[in-house]
């Protein structure tokens, strides 16, 4: 993703996590959509990016950004394929991937981890945007010839994160399990854990190949080497920042000795170089 793109996800999801949202903030919004193959899509505007699942069956969605973009939403589903949405995935409870819940939820199931409809609920979310499906480890569906497993892999993110795999046409949904090339969002006060997070990310790694596409939560469509990236950069600024707590360096000055120089530049607007040293230091 581009530097000003960051900057504008950066601003979009700070609002899911802290103020409410306003129709007009959305009003030059466009989605686009891009295909994957196999009936596959993947759409962007702002907030987490959907996949789309299009054939025979009908459709079904990962994911459903901001409520003022519903409508924007289903009319680049109907330039995919007629018809609303039978199911809906939600990869986690945050606003800019569940915002369209109460408009999708009308017509279509919603599914997603336990702890998505607690949060959601806990949020005084309408009855229409709530996970009617709800599920500990995962489910399995069988749908537009394909087998869909959608998996909780334990806390990361959250505490409620499920990830999605097309088993045939060799897809994953990740949701913000991952943020491509940058450093991630790990919501400590919603049960997310960056020691988690990471062993979830290497779980995918070991388990897809390299001509599997990968959804990231945010940024551009991936792949397994730039997956790996992400994991080692995790991996390493983890252990940096934690060496110098068992040495005794206070938060604040971790955060003023900063990550290793190669990494300084997957700062971002919403996640800065130093909310990751803070994230790394008071996550485990």
């Amino acid at each position: 993703m581009k530097p000003l793109q960051y900057i504008r996800a950066a601003l979009i999801l700070g609002l899911a996590v802290a103020l409410p949202v306003q129709a007009d903030r959305f009003a030059n919004v466009q989605i686009e959509t891009q295909s994957l193959g196999n009936g596959i899509y993947m759409l962007t505007g702002s907030g987490g990016n959907i996949g789309v699942s299009a054939g025979e069956d009908g459709l079904l969605i990962i994911d459903d950004q901001y409520a003022p973009l519903s409508e924007k939403i289903s009319k680049a589903l109907e330039q995919i394929q007629a018809g609303a949405p039978r199911f809906v995935i939600n990869t986690h409870h945050h606003g800019d991937h569940t915002g369209g819940n109460a408009h999708f939820g009308k017509t279509g199931t919603i599914m997603a981890h336990h702890n998505v409809r607690r949060h959601l609920h806990a949020d005084n979310q309408p009855k229409k945007a709530l996970p009617v499906l709800t599920y500990d480890e995962g489910i399995v569906l069988h749908f537009n010839q394909d087998t869909i497993k959608i998996e909780h892999m334990g806390i990361g993110h959250t505490d409620g994160d499920s990830l999605v795999f097309w088993e045939k046409a060799n897809v994953v949904h990740m949701g913000d399990q991952y943020f491509q090339g940058r450093f991630p969002f790990v919501d400590l006060g919603n049960g997310g854990n960056v020691s988690g997070y990471l062993a979830t990310v290497e779980k995918v790694i070991a388990r897809i190949d390299d001509k599997t596409q990968v959804i990231p939560g945010h940024g551009p469509l991936s792949n397994r080497t730039e997956l790996m990236e992400f994991a080692t950069m995790i991996k390493e600024t983890q252990a940096y920042v934690a060496a110098a707590k068992a040495n005794g360096v206070s938060e604040d000055d971790a955060v003023k000795q900063g990550v290793q120089a190669k990494y300084k530049d997957w700062a971002w607007g919403f996640i800065t170089e130093e909310k990751w040293v803070r994230t790394l230091y008071q996550s485990n």
